[in-house]
């Protein structure tokens, strides 16, 4: 009895160390104080939201102060995305410049409900308020990428919605080209002093700016630009990206392109609607819309950029790219936030938009900074030692 005893004995401690050995003596996995990081505010939104199919049609119009700009072809998208998402349910029917308005009168178009829609740059809007133009673009401001995280993600759509609904108008942010290029020139501007004096076309808050800087400026419209170009009427003129500049010929009549666009790091558009036929849309087709602005949104700037490559291949056969000093740029950035900061002192809510801009900016430096050793350029450009962008 006392050796089966025994052999027990020994069982049970066999077993208890293999149990220690495979199990217990393992120690847990150190859990993360943070279980969660991020959440989708429009999944929470609509995590128990039902949808349902609305089979109301709705046939609205939808116009944009384009005219012989490529840009129309991202309203025309814009609508297609629409029409097709919504099979047809809402028609957006895109009409020319001028078709049913001028350029200039589609906002007020819209608040009549003459039109349900407009397509446009928001700083067109600077003379209603200045803060329009903070949603455009700003100099030394928000880049695409910048644009986007501080609209979707930072406050800015809610800012965006709170100031076109004074005028009872509903936006979203609806394509963004790009950086500008900067100017179009016959003189060869590179240093501050080169620039006093110049007779230079711009509007908006660069107008202002290089008004401060010594330069003599006009507003001209766009179907001025070439022929004052031509007849020495301006040195030089701002206008739009590559892609949009090719078309109006500025590049047959001038000899440089002065780089960087400094003006415009971006270039932000935005789809508008008249919102008491918004509110007449079902949940359904406005989740469509606000989808399809977003859609538009991503493919204009890859469709605008890679059109960019070719209109720069045209110019460099007639023109000379040239780079503003160092110093120079400072000096503009210096002018241009103390603009910016009197311009606020005077508008709170353009002082409230820039605030958060600027706010984003800081906050997303740190990473901006950590990540600038890997911009993209071509293999041999890395390996001959260029790596930041």
């Amino acid at each position: 009895m006392k050796k089966i005893g025994l052999v027990i004995l020994v069982f049970f401690v066999a077993l208890a160390f293999t149990a220690t050995a495979f199990g217990q003596a393992k120690p847990e996995a150190k859990k993360s104080k943070i279980e969660k990081f991020g959440e989708d505010k429009r999944g929470i939104a609509w995590k128990d939201k039902k949808w349902t199919t609305s089979d109301k049609k709705f046939n609205w119009r939808i116009s944009d102060p384009w005219g012989g700009l490529n840009f129309a072809e991202i309203t025309k998208h814009f609508c297609d995305s629409v029409r097709a998402a919504s099979g047809g349910r809402l028609d957006i029917k895109w009409f020319p410049t001028g078709a049913i308005v001028p350029a200039m009168e589609i906002f007020d178009a819209t608040v009549k409900g003459t039109l349900d829609a407009f397509h446009s740059w928001p700083g067109y809007w600077k003379g209603r308020d200045e803060a329009f133009v903070a949603f455009a673009s700003v100099p030394f401001g928000l880049d695409v990428e910048g644009y986007n995280i501080w609209y979707y993600e930072r406050g800015g759509k809610e800012m965006f919605d709170e100031l076109y609904g004074r005028f009872g108008l509903v936006p979203f942010f609806c394509a963004n080209v790009g950086q500008e290029l900067g100017l179009h020139s016959n003189k060869k501007a590179t240093k501050m002093e080169d620039f006093k004096g110049m007779r230079i076309r711009t509007p908006g808050w660069y107008m202002d700016i290089l008004t401060l800087l010594g330069a003599s400026v006009t507003p001209l419209p766009g179907a001025e630009i070439y022929v004052a170009l031509e007849r020495g009427v301006i040195d030089a003129c701002e206008f739009s990206s590559p892609a949009a500049n090719i078309p109006a010929g500025f590049h047959e009549i001038t000899k440089y392109v002065i780089e960087p666009g400094v003006h415009q790091p971006s270039c932000q558009f935005d789809v508008v609607f008249n919102k008491k036929k918004w509110d007449e849309l079902p949940d359904d087709l406005k989740a469509i819309v606000e989808i399809c602005a977003k859609e538009t949104q991503l493919w204009a700037w890859a469709w605008q950029e890679n059109l960019n490559i070719e209109a720069l291949k045209i110019m460099q056969k007639t023109t000379e790219f040239i780079k503003m000093e160092d110093a120079t740029i400072v000096e503009f950035a210096k002018t241009s936030f103390k603009y910016l900061e009197d311009l606020s002192a005077k508008h709170p809510f353009t002082k409230k938009v820039l605030d958060s801009q600027e706010e984003f900016k800081r906050e997303f430096a740190f990473w901006r900074e950590m990540r600038s050793g890997v911009a993209p350029w071509p293999k041999e450009m890395v390996l001959k030692g260029k790596l930041y962008q």
